[in-house]
This record gives C-alpha cells, sequence and structure tokens, in this order.
C-alpha cells in the first residue's frame, strides 16, 4: 500500500473534482487504470479505519484478500473490454476482521480514471429486504381495500336480511340464530372499518416532537399495565420536530407497544418485563430508495420472548398474529401510517429481544 509523493499530490489535487462522492452511503474510490487512488469518499475512509490522506496514492488493490480480482478488472476496464463489471470479494480493514463486500469496477469518461464502488453484502441485503418491505406494503394496501371494500357491500345486505327476517320469526330460538348473524356481521363491519381506516382519514399534517408522541404512548401503556412493567426512556432531546400527522404516529408507536406488552404477559405476571423507547438521529441514511443527510431513528424494544421464527417475515401483513384472538392488523396499520411520512419500520428479534426501529426522514 505504499504511495509516492507525485501520486499524494495528485491525489490532493483531485479532492475538489471528487467532493460530491463524501455524499454517497457507499464505499467509493476514483483509481487509476494502474490501481493508485486518486480519491476515497469519507465513507470507505471510515470503513477502511484509516486515514484518507493514507489511502490516497496508495494501491487500491492491496486493500482486498484477493487482489489479483480488481487489478484484472482494471486490466479489462483499460482495455475498455467492459463499461462495469462485478463481483465479490473481502474487503480488509485496520485492526477488524475482513468484510464481505460487492464490487463494482465502472470506467468513466476520463481516460484513465475509473470508479469503484464497495458495497458491503449486509447493506445490499438490508436494501433489498427495505425494497421488498415497500413493494408489499404497496401491495397490501391496494389488497385491503379492494378486499374491504368487497366484504362491505354484501355484508350491510346480510345484516339486513337477518334483521327483517327476526321481525318475521316468533320462535325465541330461531331469533338467537338471527342474533348471531347480526352479531358477527357487526364484527366484520368493524373488521372492514379498521381496514379502511387509514385511507379514510386525511393525513394531517404539522409539527411534531417525537417525544411528546413516546410519552403519550408510555402514560397509555402503564394505564394498561400499571404493575410488573418498566418503561425505559432513552431520548436524544437534540432531535427536531418533523413534520408529520401526530395521532397517526401516535397510533403506530402505540400499536407496536400494544404488540410488546402483549408478548411480555408472562414477564409482567412475573414483574421483570421491560418496554424501552430510544430515540436518535440518523446521519447519511438510504431507505425506501432514497437516500436522507437526516432521520429520525426510533426503537420501541423489548425483553419478550421474540417474534415467532415461522412469521418473522410476515409480520407486516394483514391479518398475521402471532398470538391467539389477535387481529393481525396493529403492525399493517403501523407501516402504512409511518410509510405516509415517507418512512419505514424494520424488526430484529430474538428469544429475549425484540427491536421494532421507526425510520423517518427529518428536515
Amino acid at each position: 500500500m505504499k504511495k509516492s509523493a507525485a501520486a499524494a499530490k495528485a491525489a490532493s489535487s483531485s479532492n475538489g473534482q471528487f467532493q460530491s462522492f463524501d455524499l454517497l452511503a457507499t464505499l467509493v474510490a476514483v483509481v487509476r487504470d494502474d490501481g493508485s487512488v486518486l480519491f476515497a469518499n469519507a465513507t470507505l475512509e471510515d470503513a477502511l479505519g484509516t486515514s484518507r490522506r493514507s489511502i490516497e496514492g496508495s494501491v487500491f488493490p492491496d486493500y482486498f484478500t484477493e487482489p489479483h480480482l480488481l487489478i484484472s478488472a482494471l486490466q479489462g476496464a483499460r482495455g475498455n473490454e467492459f463499461a462495469a463489471l462485478r463481483y465479490d470479494t473481502w474487503l480488509k480493514r485496520q485492526g477488524q476482521e475482513a468484510m464481505p463486500v460487492h464490487v463494482i469496477v465502472t470506467q468513466t469518461d476520463v481516460i484513465g480514471q475509473i470508479i469503484v464502488e464497495v458495497l458491503p453484502l449486509e447493506q445490499q441485503t438490508r436494501q433489498d429486504r427495505e425494497e421488498r418491505l415497500a413493494d408489499q406494503a404497496q401491495a397490501n394496501k391496494e389488497l385491503i381495500r379492494n378486499l374491504a371494500h368487497e366484504i362491505k357491500n354484501p355484508l350491510g345486505g346480510i345484516r339486513g336480511a337477518a334483521q327483517l327476517l327476526e321481525m318475521e320469526v316468533e320462535s325465541r330460538g330461531l331469533k338467537e340464530y338471527t342474533q348471531v348473524i347480526i352479531h358477527e356481521a357487526d364484527r366484520l363491519q368493524t373488521l372492514v372499518d379498521r381496514l379502511l381506516a387509514p385511507h379514510r382519514r386525511p393525513h394531517l399534517v404539522g409539527d411534531v416532537n417525537i417525544h411528546e408522541v413516546c410519552e403519550r404512548v408510555r402514560s397509555l401503556v402503564l394505564a394498561e399495565f400499571p404493575k410488573g412493567l418498566r418503561v425505559v426512556r432513552d431520548y436524544d432531546t437534540s432531535i427536531p420536530v418533523l413534520r408529520g400527522d401526530r395521532e397517526h404516529l401516535i397510533q403506530s408507536v402505540l400499536n407496536i407497544a400494544q404488540n410488546a406488552c402483549q408478548a411480555l404477559t408472562e414477564r409482567i405476571a412475573q414483574g421483570d418485563a421491560c418496554l424501552s423507547f430510544c430515540t436518535r438521529v440518523a446521519r447519511q441514511v438510504t431507505f425506501g430508495k432514497q437516500r436522507y443527510r437526516l432521520a429520525l431513528e426510533l426503537h420501541v424494544i423489548d425483553n419478550g420472548p421474540g417474534i415467532p421464527e415461522s412469521i418473522r417475515d410476515s409480520i407486516f401483513y394483514p391479518l398475521v398474529s402471532g398470538r391467539e384472538g389477535g387481529s393481525g392488523l396493529g403492525l399493517t396499520l403501523a407501516q402504512t401510517f409511518v410509510q405516509q411520512h415517507q418512512g419505514l419500520i424494520e424488526c430484529e428479534s430474538v428469544s429475549g429481544r425484540t427491536d421494532f426501529r421507526i425510520l423517518i426522514p427529518l428536515p
């Protein structure tokens, strides 16, 4: 990774030209076709654990466990054998284990300059998961809306017919049957109303303090579970207000918190249940296929048994529930409300810790 003084000087003069790469979340290096580094962005600097000054002018293939792969790719770029080339390898890091990465080598319009993007494979997996969640949510929204309307129309007719029938029959036993029909029709009507709720109420936007949202949810949860549950608050008070629908955000966080408390039933009975609200500011993050300079990161964490593995990948689907008698709508509605704020809800769950993370862009 040795570099010459001439190479270092050239790298320094190129900094302004490539400054925009510092805004990217991906690891980027601009290299010559001989492998020497002209520019390394801040994300690459952080990942390698060494200074930009040390990286620029050094031989970039030396930072990989299989340097011959990048050397071969750079030779191919020099010979115009391809416009872009991709492969997987491992990136060596200062004082840390090597990291699995996906490398993209791309030609530029400037002769002798090649862009090398390095994507941590876990980051690529996360982006794929986010895109899948967004696509699922959109499909769910259309499915719910269409299904609810299809159920709603005949449901009114069934209830009305049962009421008319009840007026005609004299037998008490038969009237009990008509009451069952009316009761079940009402129950289905309530379910349909809940399914349609996000699409009926207008999205009312105003200034929202996320900690006021958390405190409201905390008070509601403690009112429902006054004993055996400890609620921990870990707030970053520097978080600015965001533009959003306060009631929708309260409902989203409340749905997640109530689900957590229901999963904590046994621990609440034992007196050692814990629910945590943690807020942080995430910087230069990418989610929902977009990059944001600042984003709210709200964690709702419980020490319950964890989400069953069989439903872990489908918890945001409508009517999917991990408990007996659950409607399976709470998380679906929470995801819908958060996505109305261009945000996303993610979940990581193991036995003893379930972490729902809400991401919402900040102004």
